[in-house]
């Protein structure tokens, strides 16, 4: 069988890991090679019935756990993992284990592609998720790759679902105080300051705030180190500008960024990551930088949003690359 083509970029070679304890931890060699996306041989798995849509949307969880009374036991002993198993809190940029068109059934992939829609926000939220529908795979959706952690008949469980430029989950809130069950990646292959780039909202809204700031304000948001893509939590002093630091109305375009960043997400999600950041100190205490900015045309290469328990790491040049880590600071 033909291999699966995946358009990687010389820099999508790489995953990030996180820990529970540090949110940072990186896992052996035996393990890369599998997070690079081999194939794996198709496994011949028993078709299953399962029932056509109801009219009103399902939570994902309940379709995650419809998923998993399908799942026969090969696919069990070869996709699912024990619950403290270290790639469940890792960000991913390929199939993690297995493509889905080799991996599960028909209905079953009918029933994976429920699930993103269900932890999107509505249509819009589904195209940017999905990239438009190609998820910057050369497989589309059977590229991409779901994997189960934990047991999804009990409290504990979670369901990572994964691909180039994607890692997002749906865990029932089996980890407390934890936005979206864990860190997540997103991104699209062209520039981010493009129009073709679906998250390129992100980015102008991002602007607003940078073209709002006068020349003392700019010379503490603009960073003259790397964006470097991380998603660990500092415990002390926060690079950039502070929110609190800012005027009424640019906090506003502040709130108008955290509004675009969470767009693409099911409401409850998004006000999992509010609460969060309430309970952290509030909006007031987020610090945001701009990092390879001052040039000719204004352009900058990277964003950050930062503060006790939150990162939203934007890459925007060649085109982006997104790490989210959102918890109650630990």
């Amino acid at each position: 069988m033909s291999q699966i083509e995946i358009p990687l970029c010389p820099e999508c070679t790489g995953v990030e890991s996180v820990d529970r304890r540090d949110f940072m931890r990186v896992v052996g060699g035996g393990t890369a090679a599998v997070l690079a996306g081999a194939t794996l041989t198709p496994i011949v798995a028993a078709q299953h019935r399962i029932p056509t849509p109801a009219a009103t949307p399902r939570p994902a969880e309940a379709l995650c756990r419809e998923l998993w009374t399908t799942l026969t036991a090969e696919q069990r002993r070869q996709y699912v993992y024990a619950w403290d198993h270290p790639n469940r809190l890792r960000t991913f940029n390929a199939a993690m284990n297995g493509r889905i068109s080799q991996v599960y059934t028909r209905p079953q992939q009918e029933l994976l592609e429920r699930i993103m829609r269900a932890i999107s926000a509505g249509e819009d939220g589904f195209t940017k998720l999905s990239r438009n529908g190609g998820w910057d795979t050369g497989g589309g959706f059977g590229g991409c790759g779901a994997n189960f952690f934990g047991d999804a008949s009990t409290n504990q469980w979670s369901w990572v679902f994964s691909c180039h430029h994607l890692t997002v989950r749906c865990d029932g809130n089996s980890e407390p105080d934890y936005a979206f069950g864990g860190p997540m990646y997103y991104g699209h292959s062209p520039d981010g300051h493009s129009v073709r780039n679906v998250f390129s909202s992100q980015t102008r809204a991002a602007q607003s705030v940078y073209d709002s700031l006068n020349e003392q304000q700019r010379r503490r948001a603009i960073m003259t180190t790397s964006g470097g893509g991380s998603n660990t939590f500092r415990q002390n002093g926060y690079p950039g500008i502070g929110a609190a630091d800012l005027s009424a109305d640019q906090r506003r375009l502040v709130e108008s960024v955290m509004r675009e960043l969470l767009a693409p997400y099911r409401r409850e999600d998004a006000d999992e990551v509010m609460d969060l950041v309430r309970r952290n100190g509030g909006l007031e205490r987020l610090h945001l930088g701009f990092y390879g900015a001052g040039g000719g045309d204004n352009r900058w290469s990277y964003w950050r949003i930062e503060g006790p328990g939150f990162v939203w790491n934007y890459r925007v040049l060649p085109h982006v690359h997104c790490w989210v880590n959102v918890a109650l600071r630990a």
